[in-house]
């Protein structure tokens, strides 16, 4: 097939598929649905299949997910009473060690941080997932691969120290952030189960020693 030809193909296939999509998203629409997702959905579901540790299950929305989608998706600001009750259900649900101890191995961490495979088809079940911190948050000095979606966090532990309270939120933040921000794109490690507890530990060692380089 010519490469004209190849990129007509693409271009109908991709028409049709948004035709099958606009109409099933006017049933939902009419149906009453104030969130008509129902043609994604029913695309999702219809084009992907489990494989592996990855399932289709994973689709399903949490009702924290569903309610920022609801109101990204109907381009209004979430009402502060309902990021609240998220924020506080999140918090409440927080699970702290349970021999008080916060801080593991800060070279254990640092490879978590930098570590992106785990949950993914082609990883192999039982390994332990990476954190990736790196894709989204400036740690480490001189390091140009690091991402600047979220917070910076550089002298993290320099600036904030190692008092209980600074232990409790930076815990609860790695384990459920949206404890802290309703719709935060930060994966909850410690509430999915990303993140064991000693991993979470190792991470929150890589913030908070003095001796870590984020600290440096």
């Amino acid at each position: 097939m010519t490469k004209l030809a190849l990129m007509v193909s693409a271009a109908l296939a991709a028409t049709l598929l948004a035709g099958c999509a606009g109409a099933r998203q006017q049933a939902a629409e009419a149906s009453g649905n104030p969130f008509a997702t129902t043609s994604f959905e029913d695309i999702l579901h219809h084009d992907f299949a489990d494989k592996g540790q990855a399932k289709v299950s994973r689709l399903k929305q949490t009702h924290t997910q569903y309610e920022c989608s609801k109101y990204d998706y109907l381009g209004v600001k979430m009402p502060e009473a309902t990021a609240k009750a998220i924020e506080a259900g999140a918090l409440a649900h927080v699970v702290y060690p349970a021999d008080g101890q916060y801080l593991g191995d800060w070279k254990a961490g640092l490879k978590i941080a930098e570590n992106g495979k785990g949950m993914q088809w082609s990883d192999k079940p039982g390994v332990p997932n990476g954190g990736n911190c790196l894709a989204c948050h400036h740690m480490i000095a001189n390091d140009p691969s690091q991402g600047t979606i979220g917070p910076d966090l550089y002298h993290y532990g320099k600036l904030r120290g190692e008092g209980q309270a600074v232990l409790k939120y930076t815990w609860a933040r790695v384990y459920d952030s949206s404890a802290f921000n309703a719709c935060s794109f930060m994966p909850p490690f410690g509430a999915h189960k990303i993140l064991t507890e000693q991993q979470m530990k190792d991470v929150m060692a890589l913030l908070l020693n003095p001796h870590s380089p984020v600290n440096q």
